[in-house]
């Protein structure tokens, strides 16, 4: 049994978002075509250069794709009307965060989303609502991912002062003599090789 439903088209669009939704409208469709992997290959090639948009940015893209298509206004045009979105933005300077992912709550329903600052826009939804399974979002200056953190010095290291015989020394592992520094006078004004 299928219900009967109202498409809800956004009004007030101005000409020139209508006519550039138009324009990335092709491209997204055929996008949606491509399997995943080549659509994140796709959308991170284009991100490039662009500064990450902001909610009203990412939501005026949404806006307009739904006002020229309604395949992209549709319940079943989330992937067209993401990729849309994302492309608009990026002709315009900007890019969100592309989302893919899955409904939290049952039944299990796959879904394509924008996001700005973290958030859905324009679904109408929680923030929890859909789980992510992959993102394309801004690059923020950096061309690879970030660096762990170097993980801290244990506190026996970092709290003892270096000892100058007689102490607790460090060992070497494998021939169990002190551990042999090179370099000038440690910090007692002597040389660290005592």
């Amino acid at each position: 049994m299928t219900t009967p439903s109202a498409l809800d088209r956004p009004t007030g669009v101005p000409r020139t978002a209508r006519l550039a939704a138009r324009l990335v409208l092709v491209p997204a469709l055929v996008l949606s075509l491509l399997p995943p992997r080549r659509i994140r290959t796709v959308l991170c090639l284009i991100r490039r250069g662009a500064a990450p948009a902001s909610t009203a940015q990412a939501r005026r893209a949404r806006d307009a794709m739904c006002a020229v298509s309604l395949r992209c206004a549709g319940p079943r045009g989330c992937l067209p009307r993401s990729l849309g979105a994302a492309l608009l933005c990026r002709l315009w300077g900007s890019w969100p965060t592309w989302c893919t992912g899955v409904r939290v709550v049952p039944p299990f329903t796959a879904h394509a989303w924008v996001e700005a600052a973290g958030r859905p826009v324009g679904e109408g939804v929680p923030d929890d609502y859909f789980s992510r399974l992959m993102a394309v979002g801004p690059v923020t200056g950096r061309t690879h991912a970030p660096d762990p953190p170097d993980p801290p010095d244990p506190p026996a290291a970092r709290d003892t002062p270096p000892t100058r015989g007689g102490g607790p020394e460090a060992t070497d592992a494998t021939a169990g003599r002190p551990e042999a520094t090179t370099g000038g006078p440690d910090e007692h004004g002597g040389d660290s090789q005592g």
